[in-house]
């Protein structure tokens, strides 16, 4: 079994902590991500795990066997992981098939298993017609199999993969998120991967775990994080959002200066607390001013600040009462110019109410 427990895991450079009471469990056979921004602590989780670091409090266990503790850690060659990282890390000198069987013949395999588990695992990869070519023979998509293939010939329990797709173009990291996730269900080996990528996480991972401060501010499956998200940096990390800031006045309603927001969901807050109400710019319902004004709950009047067309949307900037403003995202046949009334609903049900 490859279930990973993180239970309190502290870690701190000069009296700041860069991981802070970290709690994470990791299904065995599981993809989990740990998204963030910079800085976050992501990085400094998975090193812990991968036992460069030692933490100050807390451990990390594998099954039964504590990995790392204050008291001690066990060696990284001693994990049974393979950490893939941002750069490709291939020896320019070796060719593809050589790269891929270095860590068998460091764990002296024999010569005739070498041949069969790379075989293997470059045709999982995809790689298996380019063994003999050498690494600067190959585009930077085809070196990053090259890495995956390596980590995964040696048959890790675990797999962690720390930004492994940044170095690549967009079109590129598009298509290798949804390799590496075909490879995950292949092989349905553990993986814990870092990114900041939010596209990536989506497509990779089974659970997301988001970071901020150090500290983890939500865990979930993709669609839970999306939809349902429990704090304001939660909200706004994932996807476009619009996040108004005001006072709680009844368990489904925020006071946002001039306006009150209602909302169909909310988290467990006390009446008169802080808080913020949530909504995505596509279910924000943008329609032409009457002259009647606005009615009915959640409805609003607004000018356009800013109207941009993307090619499949068109993405609006739109102020309303109280110096606010919100985004809007429509069909870009829907055509509104900047400064003209317009007015706007926030379907209750497509509103959220979360901490601050």
């Amino acid at each position: 079994m490859a279930q990973i427990a993180i239970s309190n895991l502290k870690k701190h450079y000069a009296g700041v902590y860069a991981v802070d009471g970290v709690e994470l469990t990791v299904q065995n056979g599981e993809v989990l991500a740990l998204l963030g921004p910079s800085g976050c602590g992501k990085t400094t989780t998975l090193s812990l795990l991968a036992g460069f670091a030692k933490p100050d409090e807390g451990e990390i266990r594998v099954g039964e066997r504590v990995l790392s503790s204050p008291s001690g850690i066990v060696p990284p060659e001693d994990r049974h992981m393979s950490l893939i990282f941002q750069s490709y890390a291939v020896w320019p000198h070796m060719t593809v098939f050589e790269n891929v069987a270095y860590g068998l013949g460091v764990r002296k395999v024999a010569r005739s298993e070498v041949a069969e588990r790379v075989e293997r695992v470059l045709d999982s990869v995809h790689m298996k017609h380019l063994a003999q070519r050498y690494p600067s023979e190959l585009s930077g998509g085809q070196q990053q199999r090259v890495a995956l293939a390596r980590a995964l010939v040696v048959e890790p329990d675990i797999l962690l993969l720390d930004e492994p797709l940044s170095n690549l173009d967009a079109n590129l990291r598009e298509q290798m998120r949804f390799e590496i996730r075909r490879l995950h269900d292949t092989t349905g080996i553990t993986m814990v991967y870092v990114t900041h990528d939010q596209a990536e996480a989506m497509v990779t991972a089974d659970r997301i775990a988001i970071m901020n401060l150090g500290k983890v501010e939500q865990v979930g499956t993709p669609h839970e994080i999306y939809e349902l998200p429990q704090t304001a940096f939660s909200a706004s990390f994932i996807g476009r959002m619009n996040v108004l800031a005001g006072t709680l006045v009844d368990e489904c309603a925020v006071q946002c200066g001039p306006v009150t927001v209602r909302a169909a969901s909310s988290v467990e807050l006390v009446r008169g607390s802080k808080a913020v109400v949530c909504i995505r710019p596509q279910h924000v319902v943008v329609g032409s001013a009457n002259g009647s004004g606005p009615s009915g709950t959640n409805a609003l009047s607004g000018t356009i600040a800013r109207q941009t067309y993307l090619g499949e949307i068109r993405d609006y900037l739109i102020e309303i009462p109280g110096g606010l403003q919100l985004r809007a995202v429509t069909d870009p046949g829907v055509v509104h110019e900047v400064g003209s009334e317009v007015t706007l609903n926030l379907p209750v049900e497509r509103c959220r109410i979360v901490e601050v």
